[in-house]
This record gives structure tokens, C-alpha cells and sequence, in this order.
């Protein structure tokens, strides 16, 4: 699914965290929670060296076929969880970290091992599904999305990310708020039983107003409805 996830392979918002990365030759770099590896490739034409960890020995197999299948020499992966990474303090010039700290369990402790991690003055990007400063919105995305993945932790808003990463050591330099309007099936696919169940009771309820601030439409006869993302970037 994440090989070839249209959300996991978008080639502007990749092209974006590259930007924001800016890579130099001689840069070691880190991509946590790397997945299928696409982040990792894709910082890896600018990079030296890129290192990607993932918690399942599943994803970094799939990753390491990827790199092979594309030829790609720079770029290593292991297995590691993002609270607590197997290398050394100031390890790296650039750590990226893309659609998965909605999962992380201890967000604050891994948001200090990225700042263990980066030398001084280092780079960091992170990329993730987002939730927009209203309270509604909020509780309840994240309550669908809890409902389509069982694994689902929670979305911050932009504020609350510009928080974190100062009170982690931090300075923020950007933040990039962005909306992606999806098929509804990008919450449904996949969901079965009372998870189910509970999603289109979830947006049955919702009044039209909130309807709206969903984005909660039909397009080319299909139901559609709005995500929320952000892009930000820090030095150490």
C-alpha cells in the first residue's frame, strides 16, 4: 500500500520537503520512519548519505527492494523506533520525517531524539497530516481517523507543532499549512465492522455547517472530503 499510496508518492509535496531540506553532498541524513523509502530517495539525490529507519521489519524489506530496483547506492535502511534511535548524539546534518508522527506514541520523546540526533545548526523537516486551529475539526478528524486506523495517535495543529519543536530545542523557520480534498474512501478503504459503521455515523451527524468546513462534497458523482496537512521546517 505505501509503495504505491498516490499519498505516500506525491511527487509536488516531495518536492516540497526537498526544498525545505535543501541537501548538500557531503550531508548525512536520516529519514524516520522511512516506510517504502520514497522521502529517503527522494533526499537522497541531494544528500551524501541517507540512513531510513522503520519500526516493521516489513517496510525497510520493501524499502531495501525499492532501492535495489532503482539502482540507488546512498541510501541504507534498519529497523528502529523513533523514541529511541540506535545512534549517536549529533549524527546527522538533515533528519526528514514524513506522514507518521500522527502514529508516534510519545511525540515529545521522539521530537527530542530528532534534536539529540541533528548536529548543531542541522535541519529538520517533518511532514504530516495536520488538523486546522478549530476545536470541531480537530476531535473530530481525529476521531476518523482513529476509526480507519486503530494505530492512529493524533494530528496537531500547525500551532501546536511550532509549540513542540521549541519546547524540544528547535527553532522553526517554516510552517506550511496544506489541504488535500479526497475520496471518502480514503477514510473507508480497508475498514471493516464497527469501525466502519462508526465513520458514516460520524459524518451522518454532522450538521451542515460542518458539512462545509469538511469540504464534505460529491465530485464526478463521488463523495469527497478534506484532509488537512503541514510542512515544517527547523534548525537544531
Amino acid at each position: 500500500m505505501y509503495t504505491t499510496s498516490d499519498t505516500h508518492t506525491d511527487a509536488a509535496v516531495l518536492g516540497r520537503v526537498v526544498a525545505l531540506a535543501d541537501p548538500k553532498p557531503d550531508w548525512k541524513a536520516l529519514d524516520i520512519a522511512t516506510g517504502s523509502g520514497h522521502t529517503a530517495f527522494a533526499v537522497s539525490r541531494g544528500a551524501g548519505l541517507v540512513i531510513g529507519t522503520d519500526l516493521t521489519r516489513e517496510m525497510i524489506d520493501e524499502a531495501t527492494r525499492l532501492r535495489q530496483s532503482q539502482g540507488i547506492e546512498n541510501v541504507e535502511f534498519c529497523v528502529a523506533d523513533a523514541h529511541h534511535l540506535p545512534f549517536q548524539d549529533c549524527s546527522f546534518d538533515l533528519l526528514t520525517c514524513r506522514r507518521a508522527a500522527h502514529h508516534f506514541s510519545r511525540i515529545e520523546a521522539a521530537l527530542h531524539e530528532m534534536r539529540r540526533l541533528l548536529k548543531p545548526g542541522g535541519r529538520l523537516v517533518i511532514d504530516d497530516r495536520s488538523v486546522p486551529e478549530d476545536t470541531f475539526i480537530d476531535e473530530c478528524m481525529n476521531t476518523l481517523d482513529r476509526y480507519h486506523d486503530n494505530s492512529h495517535i493524533r494530528e496537531y495543529r500547525p500551532a501546536g507543532w511550532k509549540r513542540m519543536l521549541e519546547a524540544a530545542g528547535f527553532k522553526v523557520d517554516a510552517v506550511e499549512p496544506y489541504e488535500k480534498h479526497r475520496p471518502l474512501t480514503s477514510l473507508t478503504a480497508g475498514v471493516t465492522g464497527k469501525d466502519l459503521d462508526l465513520i458514516y455515523a460520524t459524518l451522518d451527524r454532522l450538521t451542515p455547517a460542518q458539512r462545509d468546513a469538511f469540504r464534505l462534497t460529491d465530485v464526478d458523482g463521488k463523495p469527497y472530503i478534506n484532509h488537512w496537512f503541514v510542512m515544517i521546517g527547523a534548525r537544531a
